[in-house]
C-alpha cells in the first residue's frame, strides 16, 4: 500500500486562520518519524539575529533529519511550531506557505518561552511513510 496523506476538515468545524487541515489522515505508512524540536542554529554554530533568518534555518534544519530518514516535506504529517514572540505569526505563516508549497500538514502555533532566549522559532514535526 502506498503511503496516502489526506487533509480533513470536518462539516461544522470553525473556520481556519492560514493555509491547514483540521486534521490529517494517513493510511499506508510503514514508518514514522518523530522529529525533536529543531531550533535555529546553523550547522557551524551561527545563529541569525532577525526572525525570517531564523524560521529559515529551522526549516533547512528540519528538512536535513527528514532526509536522513531517506524522507521529504511530502511526508510530513504534523507541524508543531513554537515561536518567541507573537508579532512574528504573519512572517512565520508566509515563511512556512513558501516552504511547504501547498503542502497540508496537521498544525499547531503555540506562542512561548523558547529554550535559549536567543531563539524566536523552534519546530516539531511527525512524518510518515
Amino acid at each position: 500500500m502506498t503511503l496516502r496523506l489526506r487533509p480533513l476538515t470536518g462539516d461544522g468545524s470553525p473556520p481556519v486562520e492560514g493555509s491547514y487541515p483540521q486534521a490529517v489522515e494517513v493510511t499506508g505508512a510503514t514508518r514514522w518519524l518523530f522529529v525533536s524540536g529543531q531550533v535555529p542554529t546553523a550547522p557551524d554554530g551561527s545563529l541569525a539575529t532577525d526572525f525570517r533568518g531564523q524560521c529559515e534555518q529551522v526549516w533547512d534544519n528540519l528538512e536535513t533529519q527528514l532526509a536522513a530518514a531517506g524522507m521529504t516535506l511530502d511526508n510530513l504529517v504534523k507541524i508543531t511550531t513554537f515561536l518567541a514572540d507573537r508579532d512574528d505569526a504573519m512572517e512565520n505563516r508566509a515563511v512556512r506557505l513558501a516552504r511547504l508549497g501547498g503542502r497540508q500538514p496537521a498544525l499547531t502555533v503555540i506562542v512561548t518561552g523558547i529554550f535559549d532566549a536567543a531563539w524566536k522559532v523552534e519546530i516539531e514535526a511527525v512524518a510518515a511513510g
